[in-house]
């Protein structure tokens, strides 16, 4: 059995394409007409699809840095809408680029575009260094003749996911140094001062200490005398923790259980909802068709739970369902996008609508970001400052205590 992609029409008056397996093109025009279907044209799948080129090549084994990358695409759109040519355009971006490991990857660029290839070839065989939407855009500007405008597309579509990564870094950074610095707090009044402490507390007798204090000193005292194993298997536990969440069931796991997580589920769906729509206007603008916008565009969505809930999005486009109802079936696409998706799908003006829902929910993502700062801010504050409290009052109470007896008698 064969994979045939066939253009048809339906009853409705609505032109589809579909994908059907069958023994030859005359079984699948047949079929498709016993169904109802007004059958335009039956062919197979070129290998050369869109799709299919960007999943070629091993590539380097190197990291790009998104920034750089961005420059790169800047000044690469900035001399092909001049009219340099490309293999030019290359190896003038090649010298000037102050990423090491760009320069390497353009190297091989270089090298295979003087050896024949096109440009989306010579990427694609990069591998994984770039993005599966970069090469599958830069083919479809060269089919149609608009690189250019492509590119220059890419870029906008990029600078938009880096000021957003520069977004969350900025909004997170104030919370993690202030958790940090708050527990650097109190391992140091645990591990340094409760231990001296306890030396004055010796001379009260055990008996009389307060109940909290004689907590306090006994998790200090026990964390003192064991450090010498606890804090390699605390870095052990950390070092395993860190390489299971980079496996593919940990990642899984763990985008689950933020997904459950109030505030920073909804962040993550609508970062996912502006980012897949977003990444699938992009494509639809390059003339690609929506079976493999969708195929690229999905791989987008970072979050695993989300992707996988989406997997059963693509077969339901190849049967001829309409793109808001395979949408709708994942579950996880907000009702006011599918509704917005479904007015674009219905009017012709779907990539249109696309960019409208991808501009929303950046806005709406960026309101629940400073709702989620907002309240981590005093959460952090509040926990961390009553266990400071706390140790201090443990620590002063004896005192208090003492110079109360003394008082007294």
């Amino acid at each position: 059995m064969a994979e045939f992609v066939c253009r048809l029409g339906t009853p409705a008056g609505e032109v589809i394409t579909r994908t059907v397996e069958a023994a030859g093109v005359g079984e699948a025009r047949v079929r498709l007409e016993k169904e109802g279907f007004r059958v335009f044209n039956v062919s197979q799948p070129k290998s050369g699809s869109v799709a299919a080129l960007a999943r070629r090549g091993k590539g380097l084994n190197v990291r790009i840095k998104a920034n750089d990358f961005l420059l790169f695409n800047q000044q690469l759109s900035a001399l092909v809408r001049a009219g340099i040519p490309i293999l030019q355009a290359i190896s003038m971006l090649r010298k000037r680029s102050p990423s090491p490991a760009l320069r390497t990857v353009l190297g091989d660029v270089e090298d295979k575009i003087r050896g024949g290839m096109a440009l989306s070839e010579a990427f694609s065989a990069q591998g994984p260094i770039f993005p599966r939407i970069y090469t599958a855009s830069i083919l479809a500007g060269e089919r149609s003749g608009a690189l250019d405008e492509i590119l220059a597309r890419y870029v906008t579509y990029m600078r938009r996911n880096v000021q957003l990564r520069r977004k969350i870094r900025g909004a997170l950074a104030y919370p993690t140094f202030l958790l940090f610095a708050s527990s650097g707090m109190v391992a140091f009044l645990v591990v340094y001062v409760v231990p001296r402490m306890s030396e004055l507390f010796a001379n009260f007798g055990g008996k009389s200490l307060p109940a909290l204090t004689q907590f306090v000193v006994a998790i200090s005292g026990w964390l003192t005398s064991n450090i010498l194993w606890f804090g390699p298997l605390l870095f052990v536990t950390i070092v395993a923790l860190v390489i299971w969440a980079r496996t593919a069931s940990g990642r899984l796991t763990i985008d689950v259980a933020l997904l459950r997580v109030p505030l920073v589920g909804k962040l993550l769906q609508q970062l996912a909802v502006a980012q897949a729509t977003r990444s699938l206007a992009t494509l639809l603008a390059g003339g690609i068709t929506l079976v493999e916008s969708w195929e690229i565009g999905a791989e987008s969505i970072t979050n695993l739970d989300l992707r996988r809930r989406s997997t059963k999005i693509l077969p339901m486009i190849r049967e001829g369902r309409s793109f808001t109802e395979s949408l709708e079936a994942a579950g996880w696409i907000p009702e006011l996008a599918l509704d917005m998706i479904g007015v674009g799908e219905r009017s012709g003006s779907l990539r249109e609508m696309l960019d409208e829902v991808a501009v929303f929910y950046d806005g709406e993502s960026e309101v629940r970001l400073e709702q989620l700062t907002t309240t981590l801010e005093p959460a952090i504050l509040v926990v961390m400052g009553g266990v400071v409290v706390t140790i201090l009052l443990a620590i002063y109470l004896p005192i208090i205590q003492s110079i109360s007896n003394v008082s007294v008698h």
